[in-house]
């Protein structure tokens, strides 16, 4: 039988699962009991019901696993780019043994270049070579989406949104907001991935995620750096927002000529990640980031103020100690331009990627200092870069140790008004 053919039938049958297990449900619990308790109940997990539900397994739950680890490999091996790709995660949808052996076939996005499940916008990039997007601006609705492609002119109805963002203005601010989905900006939903948050004068950022990071060195090892706030219970399943960088553009004080100069300071990711032999923090999982948790002590937090982690310098309360470098936290700097004295404009190779100069254009690189032991060829490859070519239409490549979550929200940081730094 053919691939095509297996992944076809695999959707009819969970299609048909879906159905069948929504008329059981319904038609045990009752139309009483769902007017006596509300659409919005949720039965708690191992709670004893009046009667079970039982799952109905399709007819590819049963496969030898020899056979499904060849199926699966083959699948991977062969859809490569979306949206065939999707083939890959139809796979992990069948059921509980589909799903394990998806899981243990698919790598990450460092490992392989591709990008699979939605924790790949969470994973760190390819450190061979970058992966390539665009960001699609609408400004009458102040939204932003992320699309995994070249442009639209080449992608076209090919490209693969990642990412989603809503501008929200405030008196003292401007929230992004970022979403899996184009359609639903809501903390409360389970697609919310985390936030941008600027300053009054739009020079300062602070990078927000909805989960918290890994366990790093960053972290164990720096733990006076850390002020918890515990969580509250929240009847409406609001999320929890953890800081894990900063970033700050320089003022312009004198007015000079020139693009914006900026650093970033990843906080979740430590210095060691681009040292010989380092490794970048990688979640494996999505967390759901809904989930009611009860404080041990009473909370310090305000009324109505969502649950914040912070792991900022900023955030000390008690004595600094010393950390070696291996600690210390990346640190990002925008690539210094040259000027040309033909085209009397600032100048940067993008490699064809960005077509239009702009003073939003940038380039990243690590900043590292001598004691750090960090090459120099590390510090002149560009980790992310950001650039017009179109209007409203911006390319996005980022690579390792940066996610795309993380680079989409230092893109985001661009197109917040800058009056002070320009």
């Amino acid at each position: 039988m053919a691939l095509k053919n297996i992944v076809k039938e695999m959707r009819d049958g969970i299609g048909n699962i879906s159905r069948r297990g929504s008329e059981r449900r319904c038609s045990e619990n009752g139309k009483h009991n769902m007017r006596r308790r509300g659409r919005s109940y949720i039965a708690p997990e191992g709670s004893s019901s009046s009667s079970k539900i039982i799952v109905e397994q399709s007819q590819w739950a049963n496969m030898p696993p020899e056979l499904l680890l060849d199926i699966i490999q083959r699948i991977e091996a062969s859809q490569t780019s979306w949206p065939a790709r999707r083939d890959v995660v139809a796979c992990a949808s069948v059921c509980k043994s589909w799903r394990a052996v998806t899981k243990e076939i698919i790598r990450t996005p460092e490992q392989c270049g591709l990008l699979s499940f939605p924790v790949s916008l969470k994973q760190p990039g390819p450190r061979d070579a970058p992966i390539q997007c665009y960001i699609r601006r609408e400004r009458p609705t102040g939204a932003y989406r992320l699309y995994l492609g070249l442009s639209p002119a080449l992608s076209g109805d090919m490209s693969k949104l990642l990412l989603a963002a809503r501008k929200i203005r405030k008196a003292t601010s401007t929230d992004f907001l970022i979403s899996l989905v184009g359609d639903d900006f809501s903390r409360t939903s389970n697609t919310y991935v985390g936030k941008l948050r600027s300053n009054f004068l739009g020079t300062k950022f602070t990078i927000y995620d909805s989960q918290p990071p890994c366990d790093t060195a960053i972290h164990s090892n720096s733990r006076s750096q850390r002020k918890i706030f515990p969580k509250q219970v929240s009847l409406k399943g609001s999320s929890s927002n953890y800081s894990v960088a900063t970033i700050s553009y320089e003022l312009n004080v004198l007015r000079t000529r020139g693009p914006r100069r900026m650093q970033c300071t990843m906080h979740s990711i430590p210095i060691s990640a681009i040292q010989e032999g380092g490794t970048a923090p990688t979640p494996i999982e999505f967390t759901n980031c809904c989930e009611e948790q009860i404080p041990s002590s009473p909370s310090p937090v305000s009324k109505g103020k969502k649950p914040l982690v912070e792991f900022s310098s900023t955030s000390l309360s008690g004595p600094l100690e010393s950390f070696g470098s291996a600690g210390d936290p990346l640190i990002l700097k925008n690539k210094a331009p040259r000027w040309h004295e033909q085209l009397q404009c600032w100048c940067l190779n993008f490699k064809g990627r960005v077509t239009v100069a702009s003073v939003k254009n940038f380039q990243l690189v690590a900043a590292a200092e001598p004691n750090q032991n960090v090459s120099v060829a590390e510090q002149e490859r560009v980790i992310l870069q950001f650039g017009k070519i179109g209007k409203d239409i911006f390319t996005m490549d980022y690579r390792y140790p940066l996610s795309a979550l993380q680079a989409f929200a230092i893109c985001l940081s661009s197109f917040d008004t800058k009056p002070a730094c320009e």
